[in-house]
C-alpha cells in the first residue's frame, strides 16, 4: 500500500497546531517532533518510510516553527513547548503512543515523556548537543538572530544561507575550513523546501532553537524512565555528543543511523526505528 502526507490543523485555545500524518488508521501512533528551524516536513521522507513498515505517524509542528502559531509569551521554554505539543497529541485524540524527537524535536520530546511516562510507550532521541558553558553562550548569543522583514528583501537571502550553511558548517555562522562539514548540500528542492518552512516562521523560529539551547538537558535526562533509544546519524553535526547523551538516559539502547545525504537513509533509520519500537511485540 502507497501511502500519503496528509495535514491538518487543532486548536488549543485561540492558537492553531498544524500537523502532518501518514500510515494506517489503526496502528499504534508514533508521535514525530522535528528539529529546529523547519517544520514536520523535514520529516516527510522518514516518515513515509515509517508508514510502510505499519507506522501510524502524527508530527506537529512545534509552536512558532512551520504553520503552527507562536506561543503568547516572549521567552518559550523547551517545558512550555511541550506543553502545547501534550495539548494537540489530546486533542487529536491518540491516547498511549511511542516518542520520537530530533534535535530541538529531541528536547520536546524528553520533556513529554518526563512528565508523562503513563502515555509514553517509548521514545527515540536522534541527535542532541550538550553544549559546555561557553559553547552554550555563543550559540544563544549567534546562532538563531532574529531575522524581519525589509523593503529591499534582504530577509530572503539571510533565510536562505541560514539554511544552506547549516548543510555546510558547524555551527553555521563558521563559514571556515575548520567548521567545514563533509557531507554538501542536499537536492535543491529539498533545500528550498526547508527555507520555505523557516520563511513563513521567519519572526518566531529563534524561540524554540533558544529554548533548546537553554535547556538544562544534563539534569533532565536522568529522569526519563520510560525505554529509550538514542540514536545519531553519522553525518550528524551533534554526532559528537552522541555517547555522553546515551550515558545519562538510564538503561538506554544505542544505535548510529546511515549518513543523511544518502537515499538508504530513511528506509534504513525507519528500519532503526521499528526495530526498537516493536521490539517486545514482534
Amino acid at each position: 500500500m502507497t501511502h500519503t502526507i496528509q495535514r491538518g490543523f487543532v486548536d488549543i485555545g485561540a492558537l492553531q497546531v498544524h500537523y502532518r500524518q501518514t500510515g494506517p488508521a489503526g496502528a499504534a501512533p508514533l508521535v514525530m517532533i522535528h528539529p529546529s528551524p523547519g517544520s514536520s516536513k523535514q520529516l516527510s521522507g522518514l516518515m513515509l518510510a515509517l508508514a510502510a513498515l505499519g507506522h501510524k505517524v502524527v508530527a506537529p509542528d512545534t509552536a512558532g516553527n512551520g504553520d503552527s502559531a507562536a506561543l503568547n509569551m516572549a521567552q518559550p521554554e523547551i517545558g512550555d513547548l511541550a506543553a502545547h505539543a501534550l495539548a494537540a497529541i489530546d486533542t487529536l485524540g491518540l491516547g498511549q503512543f511511542d516518542l520520537y524527537g530530533s534535535h530541538t524535536g529531541a528536547s520536546i520530546a524528553m520533556e513529554i515523556a518526563i512528565a508523562r511516562p503513563d502515555r509514553v510507550g517509548r521514545l527515540v532521541i536522534d541527535g542532541m548537543g550538550l553544549y559546555p558553558g561557553e559553547m552554550q553562550d555563543e550559540v544563544l548569543a549567534q546562532y538563531a538572530r532574529e531575522i524581519a522583514p525589509d523593503t529591499e528583501a534582504t530577509h530572503l537571502m539571510k533565510v536562505w544561507h541560514f539554511c544552506r550553511d547549516q548543510y555546510l558548517f558547524w555551527p553555521y555562522y563558521n563559514r571556515t575550513a575548520d567548521g567545514r562539514l563533509p557531507n554538501g548540500l542536499p537536492p535543491a528542492q529539498e533545500l528550498h523546501d526547508f527555507v520555505v518552512e523557516v520563511l513563513k516562521a521567519m519572526g518566531t523560529y529563534h524561540h524554540s532553537y533558544r529554548a533548546a539551547f537553554r535547556h538544562p538537558k544534563r539534569d533532565r535526562l536522568p529522569l526519563i524512565k520510560v525505554p529509550t533509544l538514542v540514536c545519531v546519524s553519522s553525518s550528524d553535526m551533534l554526532r559528537g555528543y552522541f555517547e555522553a547523551v546515551a550515558a545519562l538516559v538510564p538503561n538506554a539502547q544505542t544505535a548510529e543511523l546511515p549518513p543523511w545525504n544518502t537515499d538508504a537513509f530513511n528506509p534504513g533509520a525507519a528500519a532503526i526505528l521499528h526495530q526498537f519500537l516493536h521490539k517486545d511485540t514482534v
